[in-house]
């Protein structure tokens, strides 16, 4: 997140995908939506709402990007309609007007260390390895610093929770961030002895959500509005059943096609994400929008304080406010 690349570095994509869909007759154009990952099971439930979403008529196509910055720098080149991310420093510096729609998944992140720290206080001068510069376990230790009143030793980076839990388990880290999923595989294993989770701070700050430029919102309110009030369906009847993702999940599609030990611990990932407090069933809000002006302020990636700072600069809240209705 929140990295600026050049504009010829939004070729570098990977597994581009095509959906192409024939209900509705009203809809023109496909919108075109860049991921900010390739399918993985963390997309499952987004993909059981785009199958809601066909079904009521959405035309779509989607386009997996190797990082969230290549995600963000296609919908501001207008390359792609509706990003994954939290792009609020581009938000703030760029003249395009992109508005967040509806909050994917909260920063629900772990700091795990070796036994040597038993509190976040202990991490003062130590080194700790993070995801990605200036992405959300940076945001996170940034927050941490200010908050705990620390400053961490060398920042490293290693992209994916599940390779820096293998860091720390051969020894080449001590102290780390890590998402809730991993968070539990490391500490249910037989290896979590060794390691242990630091009291962390309730977080209600966006880490993943849908945005796009407010101009083509408001131009595509009727297909956005299929595509929001999907996401809100499925994001209540996961808060009330987790297993309905692994349920509705098409054998055909991308998220079909995954490993079967993969699929095979669905229904434990997204109880595991609903019971943690993962997904907000209502898609954020205004609720999120304040979160995220008071986090993303203080871990410096927007500038201004949270009582400055105008949600609606950020969002648009229409779609989901009629979606709630």
């Amino acid at each position: 997140m929140f990295r600026f690349l050049k504009a010829a570095a939004v070729a570098a994509v990977v597994l581009p995908a095509t959906i192409g869909l024939t209900a509705g007759p009203a809809q023109a154009e496909k919108i075109r939506i860049a991921l900010a990952e390739t399918p993985s099971d963390e997309l499952a439930a987004f993909f059981v709402a785009l199958d809601r979403a066909k079904a009521n008529g959405l035309d779509y196509e989607w386009t997996a990007f190797s990082d969230e910055e290549l995600a963000i720098q296609s919908v501001l080149s207008g390359q792609m309609d509706i990003g994954f991310g939290t792009p609020y420093a581009a938000m703030q510096r760029s003249k395009a007007p992109l508005r967040i729609i509806f909050q994917l998944s909260k920063l629900k992140f772990f700091p795990v260390t070796t036994k040597k720290y038993s509190s976040l206080e202990d991490l003062n001068g130590e080194p700790i390895l993070l995801h990605s510069r200036g992405g959300g376990t940076d945001s996170i230790a940034n927050v941490i610093e200010d908050r705990v009143g620390i400053t961490f030793g060398e920042r490293s980076y290693v992209p994916g929770s599940s390779n820096r839990v293998a860091a720390l388990l051969g020894g080449r880290a001590d102290a780390t961030i890590i998402d809730l999923s991993n968070k539990n595989k490391l500490m249910r294993s037989e290896a979590g002895e060794n390691f242990n989770v630091l009291e962390m701070f309730d977080v209600d700050a966006s880490d993943e959500a849908l945005f796009g430029n407010l101009d083509w919102i408001q131009q595509n309110e009727e297909d956005v509005a299929i595509f929001v009030n999907a996401l809100v369906s499925v994001w209540q009847d996961m808060a009330k059943d987790p297993t309905i993702i692994r349920r509705e999940t098409d054998p055909d599609g991308p998220i079909g096609q995954l490993p079967a030990e993969i699929l095979g611990q669905l229904d434990d990932f997204y109880r595991d994400a609903v019971e943690g407090g993962l997904y907000d069933p209502n898609g954020g809000g205004r609720k999120a929008a304040m979160a995220d002006m008071e986090w993303y302020s203080a871990a410096g990636q927007l500038e201004g304080s949270p009582d400055e700072l105008n949600i609606e600069d950020f969002w648009y809240l229409a779609p989901l406010d009629a979606a709630m209705n």
